[in-house]
């Protein structure tokens, strides 16, 4: 018998790759704002705030609510996508988790009347082996409870950014550059590419790699 997946390392490893790829997202499309912002810019700078704010308010109250408003419907089966999967873990583990508590309490108290009511899976492992098994159900279950909650936030956080990057007007000049590039450590030649963005606001922003 094979006990519940490791939900931890799962939802530690979307936790990360969510928040680092919308963290570059932000410095990406975030140019460095003038040091004495005009009327203009501070009354833009209050919209971007506000887009966000009910973009974050709508995405806590339903998920993917958020990523409606900002008009990503795309990302909407993603974020429910990624909920399910803490919540499969949770009914996955709640489900053992109540089969070896039953089974561990008939055996300890020797309730041989009900022997019948034990899962044929669980028949053949000792009290020893049902009481780890229980605390190990018990146990993904307390991380697929935090595991969506972690879901949740991405989702809300997903919709704040977003909300953010609707008030930046990006053109559609963007300049991509392929430039041959030789290395002398290693002796081989490869591409350098370069993108350049240009926003409406007269902002710049160069990305070479």
């Amino acid at each position: 018998m094979t006990i519940g997946i490791p939900a931890q390392k799962i939802f530690l490893m979307l936790s990360i790759t969510f928040i680092s790829m919308q963290s570059i997202c932000a410095q990406v499309a975030s140019p460095v704002a003038p040091t004495t912002p005009s009327p203009t810019q501070t009354d833009t700078l209050k919209k971007k705030r506000s887009v966000a704010s009910t973009a974050a308010l709508y995405s806590t109250i339903l998920p993917g609510l958020g990523q409606a408003y900002n008009k990503k419907y795309w990302k909407i089966p993603i974020v429910y996508g990624v909920i399910a999967i803490p919540v499969s873990l949770f009914r996955y583990n709640s489900n053992w988790y109540k089969k070896t508590r039953e089974a561990f309490t008939i055996r300890s108290t020797n309730d041989t009347a009900n022997f019948n009511k034990i899962d044929p899976q669980l028949v053949p492992l000792s009290n020893e082996s049902l009481r780890l098994y229980r605390n190990e159900f018990r146990k993904n279950m307390d991380f697929s409870v935090l595991g969506i909650l972690v879901a949740w936030g991405l989702n809300i956080v997903d919709a704040t950014v977003d909300g953010h990057l609707r008030g930046f007007d990006i053109s559609d000049e963007v300049t991509l550059k392929l430039d041959p590039h030789f290395s002398a450590p290693t002796g081989q030649w490869g591409l350098k590419a370069a993108f350049q963005l240009n926003f409406s606001n007269k902002h710049k922003m160069h990305i070479g790699r």
